[in-house]
Parts: structure tokens; sequence; C-alpha cells
């Protein structure tokens, strides 16, 4: 093990001290005390190393690191806060990886013939769990021009603390702005087809497509024992029924080519009381798939049995918010690179689509951006139990330090921020 790589480990272990639970995972909510926490120590780490620190309107956090002054700017990163009990390498392993290899690269520039084409800045998004406060990937969705500032300073999480208050509570709120001209992001996979096939490294294609809905199921609140079944307004059992049908969409709409995903992840009832039929019940429900319709279809299917669930539980079901994205590649050229990147240095890879969301989903829109990924054990995500080995970490950052350094000598895009060689658009990286 090279010193590198025992520094970073060294630094991933203290970082996971911040917020850390009984579990051997981490609660890091955005802008939660233990948030704020870990953005300090974070803070204190790279600006020991020479980068600076600034904060935009909602929090993001930018580590700038400056190889050529007046140069355009490369950003690298991911993000700190966490899932109520989630992991320690989500989100955070790919910010910590993305300092730790811009400091690679200035050694590596330091006292060679070589100058840099661009400056680093290391890129901390601010909530792209949605956990707190929704929806997801909040930072880099202001950021790319989805979401407004004011918007989603006026957010409110389940207790009606704002976002605004949230941030300035912990000190990491500004008015930093930074155009960047292309992003590069590195992630556990949070699944297990590079486990299963044996790749340390992930060179991520394209996205999934994903369409995220809030739903209100409104009933009438009435007494469990009292009230007959014929005059039930069960907001419980509307909500259950919308439940189920998701999971039976995803069974009958996957085919061997494209799968679909389906699942709730917020259910909130109300009065929530054990001799009270449920008035209210607030959840989200997801629908996923590689292929666009294949996506629309399931998606079309959800929406046509309202009508049905809401006829059999006798209540109304309003649709909230909502937060879609499409299913879109990366750059051609990006994977390239990504590629002879992990070959010079001796590391298997393989093409990868990406499930979960990711803040590289937003900046891909705007800029061209490279994603990539390393193995997670057993796929387990968003779990205390989240694992993945120390020698895919060390190895992650050698090859994000080889691409990054590359991006940054003009190998990726110009300064004026146009993709290289558009015909790489048709070369191998499998």
């Amino acid at each position: 093990m090279t010193l590198n790589s025992a520094a970073f480990l060294a630094d991933f272990t203290s970082m996971s001290a911040n917020g850390a639970t009984a579990g051997g995972g981490v609660d890091r909510q955005a802008a939660t005390i233990a948030d704020g926490q870990n953005r300090n120590w974070f803070r204190g780490l790279v600006e020991g190393h020479g980068f600076t620190v600034r904060y935009d309107a909602v929090g993001n956090q930018y580590s700038m690191l400056e190889l050529t002054p007046g140069a355009p700017w490369i950003a690298v990163g991911s993000h700190l806060d966490s899932q109520p009990l989630g992991g320690r390498f989500d989100g955070a392993y790919g910010v910590l990886a993305g300092a730790h290899a811009a400091a690679r690269v200035r050694e590596s520039l330091t006292g060679s013939s070589e100058s840099a084409s661009f400056n680093i800045v290391v890129i901390n998004w601010f909530n792209e769990e949605g956990c707190r406060f929704k929806p997801s990937m909040m930072g880099s969705s202001v950021y790319t021009g989805k979401l407004s500032a004011q918007q989603v300073l006026e957010t409110t999480d389940p207790a009606g603390i704002r976002v605004r208050e949230a941030l300035e509570a912990i000190g990491t709120i500004g008015d930093f702005e930074l155009p960047v001209a292309a992003y590069v992001e590195i992630h556990i996979e949070q699944g297990r087809s590079m486990e299963d096939s044996g790749v340390s490294i992930g060179l991520v294609e394209s996205t999934w497509g994903a369409n995220k809905y809030e739903f209100i199921v409104h009933g009438d609140q009435a007494h469990t024992g009292a009230t007959i079944i014929a005059d039930r307004q069960d907001a419980l059992l509307g909500a259950s029924a919308l439940v189920v049908a998701a999971r039976e969409i995803a069974l009958e709409h996957s085919t061997d080519e494209h799968m679909v995903i389906t699942s709730c992840g917020e259910f909130n009832v109300f009065p929530n009381s054990p001799v009270v039929v449920a008035s209210r019940v607030n959840l989200l429900v997801d629908v996923r798939s590689t292929d666009p319709d294949v996506l629309a279809a399931a998606d079309a299917d959800l929406h046509a049995r309202i009508a049905a669930i809401e006829k059999m539980a006798n209540v109304s079901i309003e649709r909230g918010a909502e937060h879609v994205w499409g299913a879109k590649a990366y750059d051609q050229a990006g994977l390239k690179l990504a590629a002879d990147a992990a070959e010079s240095l001796g590391l298997t890879h393989g093409v990868v689509r990406t499930l979960a969301g990711h803040d590289s989903t937003n900046m891909k829109d705007i800029v061209p951006t490279i994603m990539l990924f390393i193995p997670s054990v057993e796929g387990i995500s968003h779990n205390e139990r989240e694992l993945t080995h120390d020698a895919d970490m060390v190895a992650g950052v050698d090859l994000l330090t080889e691409v990054l350094l590359r991006v940054v000598r003009g190998e990726f895009v110009s300064a004026s921020g146009k993709a290289q060689d558009s015909a790489l658009e048709s070369s191998s990286v499998s």
C-alpha cells in the first residue's frame, strides 16, 4: 500500500466517525448538525492541503485547487449527506476521493514540464439524498437550472424547518458561483453487477429513467371498532393498494431486455392511531426503467389503476409533487478516456448503467460528464451494512487521479468546454 493510499483510508476512517451510528453506518441527513460537522471536517481537511472553500446560495460546498491561474474549472464530486441509518460509502467516498485525486494531480504536475489547461473544484452537493428535504439531488438541480434557489430555500422538512434556516444554522450558505467546463464523479455501485462480473471499475454509460411521484390519499377519520366496513373511507387501504399495484406493474412490465423497478420509499399515515381509520396517507411511489417506452407504459399503467383503487377503498387520490429524469447516455468520449485510464493502471473494467440517481444525472445535461463506479459488497446500500473493500476504494482513487490528470491536460474537453473528438463515440470501451 502506498503512502497516498494509506492517507486516503485514514481520512475515510476519520470522516466516517462524523454522524456514526451504532450499526456501523452514518446518519448525516442534509443540513443536520451531523452533516454540518462533517462539512466542517472536510473543509479543514482540504484547506490544510491548499484548497479554498466557498458555499453557494443553496449550500453546495466548493473546494477549489488552482493549478493554472485564470484557467477554467473541471468539477469532481458527489455528496456528504446520507440517508437515516445509511452507509458510510454512499456519496461521501466520491467527495473524499475527489479531494485526494485533485491533490495527487497537483503533485504530479509540480516540477514537471506539463501545465494544466484547467483548475479543479471538488463539489459536495447539498441534499443529494432527499430524505429530510424533497426532492433528491437538490443542490445539483439548482446548479443546472432545474430548480430555483428560492424554491429550494423555502422547502421545509417534516418539522417545518426551511432549508434556508437549516443551512444558516450550520453556517454553510453563501453567494458563491462557479461555472465548470466538465464534471467527473466516482461512486459505489449500489448494486451487485460489478461484484458478480468481477470487475474493479464500472464505466457508466447511461442512467435509468425514473418517475417519482408524491400521492396523497384522502379518506375520512372514523372509529376502527364502531365503524362498519361499508361505511369506511380508509386512506390506509387505498395507499396500500397503490403500493401493491406498483409491485404488480414492475412484474408485469419487466422483460428480459428491459427491467422495470417500482418502490414506495416513504409512507406517512394520519392520525396514525391504533383505534382510528386513517384520514390521510402521504406516500412516494417511483417507477424506473432503462427504456423510455417501457417506462412510459409502466407509468401509464400506474396512473390508470388509480380510479379503480379510489372506488375500491372509497377514497380520493391526489397527485402531488413529482421528480422525473429520463434515461440518457453519458459522453462516449468520457467512457473511452476512462477505459484507457483503467487499462493504463491494469484495472479490470466494464460498462454498466446506473439504476440510482446521482448528481452526475443532472450535470451530464449541461456539461460533458464522466461517471465511474467501484463495487458494493452484495449490492447493499442505504443500509448500515453497506460495504466496499479497501482495495476497491484505493483502486478507485488511483483511477480517478489518472482520469482527472488527463482531463486537466485537455484530453476530454477543450478550454471552450466542448468535448474532444466526437469520433470517439464509435470507439469500443467494453
